[in-house]
């Protein structure tokens, strides 16, 4: 096994950056984290606790953002890892470096999780390779602003709902009868499905869709003693913004939040990880909210 990466002590965590992020933009969805001025912050703040030992999570959207804090993070905890990405080699294959260095073994699958096929192939060689599955996490997602609601195409709608919430569906039920009484599946959602926007509309409807499933199918699996919660991020400083955004738009991200800034993926993936392990055993259909102080649903 690799030698985990040194692990800093809890005061010496770096504090959250809160100066604007540089004016940038990135032509091609969902972004490359490589590109990025700065880095988003992946890095798992605290020592592992064992409390992934032996499991294996599949990540979708895995290769960047939250999907790299959370794989890393999961790794750190013990953990193996399965990264699931559309196309972003360079970020995937350095995730899997980061997750390999904390000692975990890991699995790059490229594909598109809105292709049910895909996704059955992908599981069935994570079972083929781990020898089990434990934890889904669902996080891959993309969105295209429209100014104008009557702007969104039929091509635009579709594309967003296959990725932000068919691929979900499609990824659980290739997942579920490999999951054991204990296992867990934590879905991606966002601020957005709370409080609306404007300008993300098909976005910020198919994020709602993903809070009813993550009810609803908690509801389905409960008697299997399967949890599925969910993690509503607010304004988060990944490869999606720059992607999605005009560079001025960029350099404004997160400062409405009450908090003065957008967050860093390693402040979200510490509630997927909660979310995963045993910690959580008494939490079924429910959603946490790491978004800057902004009250949602109250």
């Amino acid at each position: 096994m690799t030698q985990p990466l040194s692990h800093a002590k809890p005061d010496q965590t770096p504090k959250p950056d809160r100066s604007p992020k540089p004016a940038q933009s990135q032509e091609h969805q969902p972004g490359q984290e490589h590109a990025m001025r700065p880095a988003p912050d992946y890095r798992p703040r605290f020592p592992g606790a064992g409390r992934l030992d032996d499991q294996v999570a599949v990540i979708t959207g895995g290769d960047s953002g939250i999907g790299r804090a959370c794989a890393v993070l999961f790794a750190r905890e013990g953990a193996d890892v399965a990264i699931l990405y559309l196309d972003e080699d360079a970020d995937a294959t350095e995730t899997q470096r980061l997750v390999e260095a904390e000692g975990g073994r890991s699995l790059l699958l490229k594909g598109d999780v809105g292709n049910p096929a895909f996704c059955q192939t992908a599981i069935d060689r994570v079972v083929d390779q781990f020898g089990r599955l434990d934890v889904l996490v669902n996080n891959a997602a993309e969105q295209h602003p429209q100014e104008d609601f009557q702007s969104i195409s039929s091509k635009q709608l579709q594309r967003t709902f296959q990725t932000n919430l068919f691929g979900y569906v499609y990824m659980a039920q290739a997942v579920l009868p490999h999951l054991k009484p204990g296992a867990a599946i934590v879905n991606t959602t966002s601020v957005t499905a709370y409080r609306g926007s404007e300008h993300l509309i098909d976005y910020a409807a198919s994020k709602g869709a993903i809070v009813a499933l993550t009810r609803s199918l908690a509801q389905a699996l409960a008697p299997r003693g399967i949890r599925v919660n969910g993690v509503a991020p607010g304004p988060i400083w990944t490869p999606l913004i720059p992607a999605t955004f005009d560079p001025d738009h960029v350099a404004s991200f997160g400062a409405n939040q009450p908090l003065g800034r957008p967050g860093e993926p390693n402040e979200v993936a510490s509630c997927h990880l909660f979310l995963a392990c045993a910690d959580s055993s008494y939490m079924s259909g429910q959603i946490l909210h790491p978004n800057g102080g902004e009250i949602v649903g109250g």
